[in-house]
């Protein structure tokens, strides 16, 4: 895909966080930063009300329905079977 140039000014604040980024070493630099903020952007811009909704409707449930016994592994199997039941 093609690149455009762009040129951007950010605080202190940020330059300073973009270059902890970077120095986790899962980015190589500042651009690759920066195009994975608007890929996520972009995503979380398709996001319908009603995902949203769904979600923090999970959310509230989950948080009422108190702990839970089983591991953290049994929990997420739990959780691939309800999301297979639903989109099957």
């Amino acid at each position: 895909m093609p690149m455009v140039k762009k040129s951007i000014s950010v605080t202190d604040q940020q330059d300073s966080w973009i270059k902890a980024q970077i120095e986790t070493g899962h980015f190589g630099n500042e651009s690759e930063v920066v195009r994975e903020l608007i890929r996520e952007r972009q995503i979380r811009e398709q996001e319908t009300p009603a995902e949203i909704e769904a979600i923090r409707a999970a959310l509230i449930e989950g948080e009422q329905s108190g702990f839970s016994d089983c591991s953290v592994d049994e929990i997420w199997e739990e959780t691939r079977k309800r999301h297979r039941a639903k989109h099957a």
